[in-house]
């Protein structure tokens, strides 16, 4: 019987035309699915059958408990080489190679820049008046020429975000658990202490892998030292932000506003405050979704089945 393939959460519907999965068409059924699932049953349901899956990024989570109810599972693609949401360890027990792809740090620090522009400049209140015959000018714009970017993380993609605060002529700190100042200064950004970096940022952004360290790590208090001016943008993981305290912030205007890209629970449901409140600007998880990136993502995808079919999986995670 000819191998069943899955390609998960193909939300535009555009995997199958982005790579030339026609190299596969003697060897792999495969069939693309673009609604997200709500629950393990569905998943299941929809790839029980299977033998191969590509998931993209981590909108769906294959944990220990989904892995044990896909006993046919034997390839598991994620695009990008680092996916939280895969139990290795419990995909190794059950037999399941697991493979990843190459991704750019681009796309999400464009994002980034589009959401502290559209916050600074008041982009999606002053367009919605234009369209809708409201007032002609209604909000005074904040400059970043002269103010401070804080970042919560100085890696890759914090240290590009970097440059171009730097651009812009905004004065750049950063903050990592293990950032020193010597490798700060090798980006000419100042290396802060947490607390310092929270008072003093018009702007911060969070840049930073999601871990036991960094679960969490803006809650209440640390929100609280932040400017009721300051815009907070989190285009990296929600759990890095409490939840309750961000809409506690929000609502009581312990900040100016915040930028996410996001969420706790994605899809975000319909009734999330998070789709209503005034002073946040959200965007639906497009950091990592542009056409370079996808193009990338399922080219290498094909390219890490034929190997896998041949008998010498490529780029293997665990």
């Amino acid at each position: 019987m000819t191998p069943r393939c899955a390609v998960l959460d193909d939300y535009q519907d555009v995997a199958l035309s982005l790579a030339d999965w026609s190299v596969l068409a003697d060897a792999v059924d495969v069939r693309t699915l673009r609604e997200p699932f709500r629950s393990e049953d569905e998943v299941v349901e929809a790839i029980g059958d299977c033998e191969i899956v590509v998931a993209m990024r981590e909108r769906t989570p294959f944990p220990a408990s989904l892995l044990a109810r896909l006993p046919r599972l034997r390839l598991l693609v994620t695009t990008g080489m680092r996916n939280a949401s895969i139990d290795l360890a419990a995909a190794a027990r059950h037999g399941v190679t697991v493979c990843g792809t190459a991704g750019h740090t681009e796309p999400p620090v464009e994002l980034t820049w589009a959401l502290i522009l559209g916050l600074a400049r008041h982009v999606v209140t002053e367009n919605t008046a234009l369209r809708n015959g409201g007032p002609w000018q209604s909000t005074l714009g904040t400059d970043l020429h002269g103010r401070t970017l804080g970042l919560l993380g100085l890696g890759k993609i914090g240290t590009r975000v970097a440059r171009i605060g730097q651009a812009f002529g905004m004065n750049v700190t950063a903050w990592s658990p293990h950032l020193t100042a010597e490798r700060a200064a090798a980006a000419g950004v100042h290396a802060a202490a947490k607390e310092e970096l929270l008072e003093a940022g018009d702007f911060v952004s969070v840049h930073l892998v999601l871990g036991d360290r960094t679960r969490g790590l803006l809650g209440a208090e640390e929100l609280r030292r932040m400017r009721p001016t300051g815009y907070l943008v989190n285009t990296s993981r929600a759990a890095i932000v409490d939840r309750s305290a961000l809409l506690r912030a929000l609502r009581e205007n312990w900040i100016a506003g915040a930028g996410l890209d996001v969420f706790d629970h994605e899809p975000l449901p319909a009734d999330d405050p998070l789709r209503t409140l005034p002073n946040v600007l959200a965007l639906p998880h497009l950091g990592y979704v542009t056409r370079r990136n996808y193009e990338g993502y399922f080219q290498e995808a094909v390219e890490d089945i034929t190997a896998f079919l041949a008998g010498s999986p490529i780029r293997q995670l665990g």
